[in-house]
């Protein structure tokens, strides 16, 4: 699966980016839709899981995944941020 080729420094390189730009600004930059269910936890503050794996994976290939190009959810993104130490929110 190509996520669980992500690092967890890049993980916090993406979250960085989240926090300067905002919210809104990110999920838009790159495309992405408002997490519904799935968040990744961090230092007391929730992201958008699917959209942090994403842009984190520009680690990888020198750009971040589209939206399509994986699928989010248990199976997908949060079992990898969840095995790179991360907390990841289920719905319910």
């Amino acid at each position: 699966m190509v996520l669980s080729e992500l690092r967890r420094e890049m993980v916090l390189a993406a979250i960085t980016e989240f926090d300067r730009l905002g919210r809104d600004t990110f999920l838009e930059k790159y495309g992405y839709r408002r997490a519904i269910g799935y968040f990744l936890v961090h230092d007391g503050k929730r992201y958008d899981s699917k959209a942090i794996a994403g842009v984190a994976y520009r680690g990888v290939s020198g750009r971040p995944l589209r939206p399509d190009e994986f699928s989010g959810g248990n199976a997908t993104v949060a079992r990898v941020l969840g095995g790179l130490g991360f907390e990841v929110t289920k719905p319910g």
